[in-house]
């Protein structure tokens, strides 16, 4: 292997620098939203109309609505803005929503403060300038470090928000997530390269062309229920278990980190070989089918255990682990399904619909609990699991691909059609799109065996033919 070799092989500096500093926004953004988490609902009873849980459910699923709305269009604002500045606007909001709500004296005004850092929805412009800032060939790892990035802010926050609680409460949580949103936007203006080139990348960013596609492919809206039903169980979650672990284990809210450590670690830990088993042995779809099947019985666990802290804790041992399953499996199975034309798309509705989630299930979680009780809530989670399961049973088994890129030189149209026609015979390629304005091919092609030298071979003719 020659030099040439190792350095596509390879991220060069800049991408490193990009890819950790915008993983690194993601996870203290993220660390902002889920800190309050553990111990809210606590802290909320101390606060006038905080003992209504339907207040604590729309104060903790608030963020989730202005989220859902903006996040698309921030994405797009940023083609034509720029990244960088879009991104300041974003963290600045969320900066703006954390003092609102760290000035808080009413439930009200926290709910404000909420919405307000929900607006700040960088998402989609933080992808797309991670797109811009890497070659096509590191870019699916690129946003594997966000997404792992994301999965391990959860987790510390449930161990770290009880434990910050105890030393600076809730408005000095707040606060911290004000700093952090600030913090962030030094990250983006000192350390992270400016690109030398944005444009619109079609792998990462959603296009309103492709919506109607997306939003009629009867797998992706599987995939795209999956995640509403996976983050409504969660936010509605936690607007019971601090009040269940407080009760049962007699837990002050500063210890409650005592519970949810062990739980995490052991999840995780069950959770890695789960995901190499079903990438490795293209077993994808029995993983996460187990893993819906799992968190149905957690649900169902937590309305059963109540009055009872180990039941409890049981069930949020089967919750974590099929949680951290589901939370891994379900953007690969994204990438695997939509259409290659179509992944950044197909990506946005799925993050919307994520969102929407969030939203839904704090303020119907809040209000079954406030009216039903707390079994009430986690049967609303069991029956989104119901349909969840009998979604994923039906989904087709996803193929065992992967998505390779690969930088073109300047095609015309046609050249570009030519090119893709030749590439959709080589052995192993399930889809190929060559896309002209933006100087790419991409790929499905098979995990093993497909003919990688031949489509080389093919993209080095294409440029020397342009060349001559």
């Amino acid at each position: 292997m020659n030099k040439t070799d190792v350095d596509i092989d390879k991220m060069n500096a800049s991408e490193v620098r990009a890819s950790v500093g915008l993983a690194s926004i993601f996870g203290l953004r993220m660390l902002g939203m889920f800190l309050i988490l553990p111990v809210f609902a606590l802290y909320a009873e101390h606060l006038p109309g905080g003992s209504d849980h339907t207040m604590v459910g729309l104060a903790l699923g608030a963020y989730g609505l202005t989220q859902a709305m903006l996040q698309l269009p921030f994405g797009m604002a940023s083609d034509h803005f720029g990244r960088k500045r879009v991104i300041y606007i974003g963290l600045i909001l969320f900066a703006i929503g954390s003092f609102v709500a760290a000035n808080a004296t009413t439930i009200e005004t926290i709910i404000i403060g909420r919405i307000i850092q929900g607006a700040g929805a960088i998402s989609a412009a933080v992808t797309a300038l991670l797109a811009d800032s890497t070659r096509e060939e590191h870019r699916t790892h690129a946003m594997a470090m966000i997404g792992g990035t994301i999965g391990v802010t959860f987790a510390v926050s449930l161990v770290l928000g009880p434990a910050l609680y105890q030393y600076i409460g809730m408005h000095g949580i707040f606060l911290l997530t004000a700093v952090l949103s600030l913090t962030a936007i030094a990250v983006v203006k000192w350390y992270i390269p400016d690109p030398a080139h944005s444009q619109f990348h079609l792998d990462a960013e959603a296009s309103p062309g492709k919506l109607r596609e997306v939003l009629r492919n009867t797998q992706l809206l599987r995939l795209n229920f999956g995640i509403f039903a996976l983050h409504a169980a969660q936010m509605a979650m936690f607007v019971v278990i601090p009040f269940a672990l407080r009760s049962t284990g007699n837990l002050d809210i500063n210890h409650h980190w005592e519970v949810y450590l062990p739980v995490v670690l052991v999840a995780f830990i069950v959770m890695v070989p789960a995901i190499i088993y079903g990438e490795k042995k293209a077993k994808l779809k029995q993983v996460f089918v187990a893993a819906v099947a799992l968190m149905l019985m957690a649900q169902l666990g937590m309305a059963a255990s109540m009055q009872h802290f180990w039941g409890i804790v049981g069930a949020l041992l089967a919750y974590f682990i099929a949680f951290n399953v589901l939370e891994a499996t379900l953007p690969s199975l994204i990438s695997k399904i939509a259409p290659v034309g179509s992944k950044g798309t197909a990506i946005g509705v799925y993050n919307t619909s994520q969102s929407i989630g969030l939203f839904v299930g704090g303020v119907v979680g809040g209000w079954l609990s406030q009216h039903y009780g707390y079994a009430a809530v986690f049967m609303f989670s069991a029956g989104l699991m119901v349909l969840w399961l009998i979604a994923a049973v039906g989904m087709r088994t996803p193929p065992a691909v992967k998505t390779r890129m690969f930088r073109l030189g300047v095609l015309t149209p046609h050249q570009a059609d030519i090119l893709n026609q030749k590439l959709r015979e080589i052995q192993g390629v399930h889809e190929s799109t060559v896309i002209a304005q933006e100087s790419i091919a991409i790929m499905k092609v098979a995990q093993r065996g497909w003919d990688e030298a031949s489509a080389t071979k093919l993209i080095e003719e294409s440029k020397n033919g342009v060349s001559k």
